[in-house]
């Protein structure tokens, strides 16, 4: 599915986000524990260089512990940590000033405040971590993507400055997978997705990764070896009928997304990291078929024209 989700204060936020990185002294990611790939953007790696990063998986209560283990080993380099935290766990949340203090190199001279700027996509959870760490309400939160408009500084200490940019989703999602995965978590405004699409391929991971969580939601007697046979089930147990008494796949698929989002379908990851290294690995030989392609094109006018 091929999805271009990309407002105008993102492009804004983007040019920003490359004017204000020299003055910042630590990047705070935050990503979406249930897909810390997809969540994450790759145009932060290319702007940030060697500046230490600090990864936050968030909705860690929804995602697969034993994954997000996994996650948190990957992402742990020479300038990058990470940690996973949830809303409803404070003592999670308290850990993240000591671990950014750690990533930093205190200097006596220094009279301002140290910067973290805290970058992630639309609805992963950032205005919320950034009200749990300021103590306060400073950050616009909502169920859906892209509430945050513009950058905004808030002061955690004398010695701490937070500075809160725009939910920034790149502007052409190459990998496919990705583009369902954000969608399937609500990253993505649900009018730019068709819900059915997105439910079925959520199907797809959950039939063969997480059945016994499908079946304990709606059914034992799923039929999990098809995604649209699932949806279909799904959808006549949840009185989702449309006209001439068939299921409406649009109202099944919408439920079953709002109940993941929901973490009614239990505890789960929708990628993971040898996923990712393949799925990139796809994109850019994807990436090359294109390029070639269009060579060839721009060839043919070539040719055409000195005829």
């Amino acid at each position: 599915m091929a999805i271009q989700w990309f407002p105008g204060h993102m492009h804004k936020a983007r040019k920003e986000m490359a004017m204000v990185l020299p003055d910042t002294d630590v990047i705070l990611e935050v990503l979406d524990a249930r897909i810390p790939f997809s969540s994450e953007n790759p145009m932060l790696e290319n702007l940030r260089g060697h500046k230490p990063c600090l990864k936050v998986l968030t909705k860690s209560d929804l995602a697969d512990p034993v994954q997000t283990q996994v996650w948190l080993n990957a992402y742990e380099s020479k300038t990058s940590k990470s940690i996973s935290i949830s809303s409803i766990d404070a003592s999670s949340i308290k850990a993240i000033q000591p671990l950014l203090r750690t990533m930093i190199t205190p200097s006596q001279s220094r009279v301002n405040p140290y910067v973290v700027m805290v970058v992630g996509i639309p609805n992963v959870g950032k205005s919320t971590l950034i009200n749990l760490l300021a103590g306060r309400s400073v950050a616009k939160t909502g169920n859906e993507p892209a509430i945050t408009k513009r950058q905004q500084h808030i002061a955690l200490s004398d010695h701490w400055v937070l500075r809160d940019t725009p939910g920034v989703l790149w502007p052409n999602l190459d990998n496919p997978h990705s583009g369902y995965r954000l969608a399937a978590t609500g990253a993505i405004r649900d009018t730019a997705m068709d819900s059915a699409d997105v439910a079925a391929h959520l199907l797809d991971y959950l039939c063969v990764n997480y059945p016994e969580n499908l079946q304990k939601r709606y059914s034992a007697n799923l039929p999990l070896e098809d995604s649209i046979a699932t949806l279909e089930a799904i959808g006549k147990s949840r009185g989702c009928i449309g006209g001439g008494g068939l299921v409406d796949f649009d109202r099944a698929g919408r439920l079953l997304l709002t109940e993941f989002r929901g973490g009614q379908l239990g505890s789960t990851t929708l990628e993971t990291p040898s996923m990712k290294l393949l799925e990139l690995e796809q994109v850019e030989i994807d990436r090359k078929e294109k390029a070639q392609k269009k060579e060839q094109k721009k060839a043919a006018r070539k040719a055409r024209r000195k005829k």
